[in-house]
């Protein structure tokens, strides 16, 4: 049972949570800028095309596609006229629109407003992503009720913090290891008390989560030193050089995302291994803290397996095609092995799995000490 305390240990909580969340919404990220001075983006239905300025060279298309369109948003709804939708022989960047399709367009006007030329940007997702967002807040409210709501407010607190105070201070010049660590310490301290309360598991959680970041921050380091990795393995790390950040230390950047990218599951199982040892606790307090220690292990040996599983499974995931590659060209192994990029995601992989591995002792050390002298 919740005492009477804690819970209202948790309203307060909650209420500085939201109050924290609305400040992080409101607080500009410095980098807004119109840099179309004479232009404005549209939502648009597309009437018709016209689709003999394409060039179809076996897989790709260059040229240009035609498109009538009518605006659906902004100053200029109702406004009929044509676009042009420019093609660069990208599959991954070029579409092709049809009839009845919704896009996501820039008209650029002339000195007095009026509307001289649309082009079709991309179609419009907005209403879907919104959709989807929906979907998995109801289900997630569904499952969990109000601890779902928690849920929610801690994903948008962890979104914000990453889009509001990560990035820019990052693209500001602060030291990008510096800065990952500290916003997911941050995340660290504010999500596992908003999912699972303000309490001593979840202080346990917290210090178990954190002691396990800094052996993964060292390991990083370490390693992306030891296999000379560089940061331009990132994606889009060389184009922020060409945006006029040439100042940014991109292989400090990639150390912070090795650490940012095992944060999530070294949270998870110490909240897991944290709440075990309450319980085990509560319902068995002449247990030693030798069997408690046991119990706790027990716990995060069998999470640990899934969760590096987890791990292995999305840095592949994300690098499939790039192995297909590999495969495809019959390259060998050890050139695979040797390369780069293969080289950072099994950095990636094992230093994450590391830190994951290192929660469940961490952990239940924190939880026999904070939860000795619980009663």
């Amino acid at each position: 049972m919740i005492s009477l305390t804690d819970r209202r240990k948790d309203i307060v909580f909650i209420f500085a949570f939201i109050i924290a969340s609305i400040v992080l919404i409101a607080i500009p990220t410095g980098f807004e800028r119109d840099i179309y001075v004479n232009a404005t983006g549209a939502k648009a239905e597309v009437i018709s095309t016209d689709d003999r300025g394409i060039i179809q060279t076996g897989l790709f298309r260059t040229g240009d596609q035609r498109c009538r369109v009518r605006v659906l948003s902004g100053e200029h709804k109702g406004l009929e006229m044509d676009g042009i939708n420019l093609l660069s022989g990208s599959l991954k960047e070029d579409k092709v629109f049809v009839p009845g399709d919704t896009a996501w367009v820039l008209i650029e006007r002339d000195e007095n407003g009026t509307p001289i030329f649309i082009n079709l940007i991309d179609y419009y997702r907005i209403g879907t992503e919104w959709m989807l967002a929906a979907v998995f807040v109801v289900i997630l409210v569904i499952f969990a009720g109000f601890r779902g709501i928690r849920m929610v407010l801690s994903f948008l607190f962890a979104f914000l913090m990453i889009w509001k105070f990560l990035i820019p201070s990052i693209l500001r010049g602060m030291n990008p290891l510096l800065m990952c660590t500290l916003s997911l310490m941050l995340m660290t301290v504010v999500t596992l008390p908003m999912v699972s309360g303000v309490n001593r598991r979840s202080l346990a959680a917290i210090s178990g989560s954190l002691l396990s970041m800094v052996v993964t921050i060292l390991l990083s380091m370490l390693t992306t030193h030891m296999l000379r990795i560089h940061g331009s393995v990132l994606e889009q790390s060389e184009a922020l050089l060409y945006c006029g950040f040439i100042h940014l230390d991109l292989t400090s950047l990639f150390s912070g995302v090795v650490c940012l990218s095992a944060g999530g599951a070294i949270m998870d199982l110490s909240i897991d291994v944290s709440a075990a040892m309450w319980e085990v606790r509560e319902h068995s307090e002449s247990i030693s803290s030798r069997e408690l220690f046991r119990s706790a292990m027990e716990v995060g040996r069998a999470g640990v397996g899934t969760q590096i599983t987890t791990l292995l499974l999305a840095y592949m995931g994300s690098f499939l095609t790039l192995m297909m590659v590999y495969m495809a060209q019959a390259t060998p192994v050890m050139n695979l092995l040797t390369s780069k990029s293969i080289s950072a995601e099994i950095l990636q992989t094992f230093v994450g799995a590391a830190g994951i591995i290192m929660v469940t002792p961490l952990t239940a050390l924190m939880g026999i000490l904070m939860f000795r002298k619980h009663m």
